[in-house]
């Protein structure tokens, strides 16, 4: 232990001043050291091992024996355990008389965050006036203040996709409303995405209303909604971009004989009847479609109009069909009877 008449101080006493001492013999053994040091190397035997296998130097880096290191008194150094974590320390070191050795103190300095996390570590381990003690508490108000601005910031973003979501959907089908139909069709085109398009009108939903009331249109609505997702794909957009209108946009879709066949398992849906407090509400769909690489350049509201305008083709034509825009539409030509591949296009 180191002797009182050196210090003045018994072991315990020097202990609580400087809890990271480092008392090293003129051999250049551990004789002893401080608690907060012989805390951090607890699974390891200290007191005994020679101090250069337990720490090393980083700076000056001209210390390869205790004799260079006797040449580095009174100077600032910084040092590393030599075993993981390799926690670093700030160090003075200073001679001691009657060939008693060296007794170096350390501290953590900037590194004190990670050798609190590291080692477990509390007030109790710094000395009082240990001004480390200080820049712990400005580190915890630091992290805590920190993590509270990333929880608000999160919550903000999530309030923002949230509002974002809810301008873009129909709150009574859970579609996409004409905002987001508008934004999936920019999209598409500047990324010059091929894609299809189909415009959908119900039909007798009218009757419906006049004949049910508007809560029984309601529910055709959703029925609708549900019947489009399930013959579409997660990749599409549909959207409600009127009452009872509606368009899909197909990305990378452009074969108007697979957008006849997909409109007319639609309309198959729509025609199943739709119970309601005992009575039963019946409607069909008029469906017109067009595919972007009809177009040079796409315009979007130049292929809306294509679309609306086969919509109202198959609307004339009887209803409950699926119409494909054509340079014969465009000429009013329009053809009587189901589609065929002809007026697909194929």
């Amino acid at each position: 232990m180191v002797p009182e008449s050196m210090f003045g101080l018994d072991p315990v006493s020097l202990g609580q001043l400087m809890p990271m001492h480092v008392w090293i013999s003129p051999t250049g053994h551990i004789r002893d050291a401080g608690p907060t040091l012989l805390k951090i190397l607890s699974g390891d035997r200290l007191v005994g091992r020679r101090f250069l296998e337990v720490f090393a130097l980083r700076r000056p880096r001209e210390c390869f024996s205790l004799g260079d290191f006797l040449n580095l008194i009174g100077r600032r150094l910084s040092l590393a355990l030599r075993d993981p974590p390799h926690t670093a320390f700030k160090g003075i070191a200073v001679a001691l008389g009657a060939r008693q050795g060296v007794l170096l103190n350390l501290s953590f300095g900037i590194e004190v965050a990670a050798a609190v996390r590291d080692h477990k570590l509390t007030n109790g381990d710094f000395a009082p006036t240990d001004l480390t003690i200080e820049m712990l508490y400005l580190t915890e108000a630091k992290t805590a203040v920190m993590e509270e601005l990333r929880k608000l910031n999160k919550r903000l973003h999530g309030a923002k996709l949230a509002a974002e979501e809810q301008a873009m959907t129909d709150t009574l089908t859970g579609l996409r409303n004409r905002r987001a139909m508008d934004r999936t069709l920019e999209w598409v085109i500047e990324a010059k995405v091929p894609f299809g398009l189909m415009h959908l009108d119900l039909d007798y939903f009218k009757q419906v209303n006049d004949t049910l009331g508007h809560a029984a249109g309601d529910l055709v609505l959703e029925v609708v909604a549900g019947a489009l997702r399930s013959e579409t794909r997660e990749s599409d957009t549909v959207a409600r971009v009127g009452g009872d209108e509606f368009v899909i946009i197909f990305p990378e879709l452009v074969d108007p004989a697979r957008l006849a066949a997909i409109g007319q398992r639609i309309l198959s849906r729509l025609e199943e009847p739709i119970g309601f407090e005992g009575k039963v509400a019946r409607i069909s769909a008029s469906i017109g479609t067009t595919i972007s690489t009809f177009y040079t350049p796409v315009q979007p509201d130049r292929i809306l109009s294509d679309a609306d305008q086969a919509l109202y083709a198959s609307k004339r034509n009887g209803r409950c069909r699926v119409t494909a825009w054509s340079p014969d539409l465009a000429a009013g030509g329009a053809v009587d009877g189901p589609l065929t591949e002809e007026r697909a296009g194929v």
